[in-house]
């Protein structure tokens, strides 16, 4: 099957297939602050590292909030330039996904998900508790993309969060916490085995 993504999709796939092809994908679950000190949580799938020196993250917002208004985590990033991605583990599924849900500027998604917010050392803004990894983050640059209120967020991370539990032998073990991704349509899948691969040049 091949189709122009400008001309439709086929009748033989009921729902749109890319997110499903582009997978997994990690999750980050950004947390923010408005002017007014309040804070905010929500997932992104559209998430990575970009760099590691120094080290950078992104994260896409994709469409408006239902009211036609920006999404709070972009308005708040470009209102105090900082921002935190918290790591989501197997633990947190459920509260990531209450996170999810559609609210009012200036409700608290940690409130209402049953998660402790957490001060960051090196911005004004909160994380979350448990996460297995939160990363501190500075804006560096917002992108405007094509469509409806698209946008790339580039940030610098200014300081890391690692649980001491999940570090074994001085290396991260993300089976001991199984980091959360997202597939296509309302799918996710769990890291749960590794395996290593030497390079021709090691």
């Amino acid at each position: 099957m091949f189709y122009r993504t400008d001309g439709g999709r086929p009748e033989a796939l009921r729902h749109n297939p890319f997110k499903a092809i582009v997978a997994p994908r990690p999750i980050g679950w950004i947390a923010t602050r408005d002017r007014d000190g309040r804070n905010n949580l929500a997932p992104y799938s559209f998430f990575n590292a970009i760099a590691d020196d120094p080290p950078m993250v992104m994260f896409a917002t994709t469409g408006p909030k239902p009211d036609g208004s920006p999404k709070d985590s972009l308005t708040n990033i470009r209102e105090t330039g900082v921002f935190c991605v918290n790591i989501v583990s197997e633990a947190q599924i459920e509260a990531m996904n209450a996170s999810s849900a559609h609210l009012p500027a200036g409700e608290d998604e940690f409130a209402r998900a049953g998660l402790q917010a957490l001060p960051c050392e090196t911005i004004d803004c909160a994380r979350v508790a448990g996460a297995p990894a939160s990363l501190e983050c500075r804006l560096w640059r917002i992108i405007e993309l094509p469509g409806a209120a698209n946008a790339v967020t580039i940030g610098e991370v200014t300081g890391i969060h690692i649980d001491d539990r999940h570090l074994r032998d001085g290396i991260l073990d993300v089976t001991r916490y199984r980091p959360l991704a997202r597939l296509g349509y309302r799918d996710y899948t769990l890291v749960r085995e590794l395996f290593a691969l030497d390079r021709p040049d090691d």
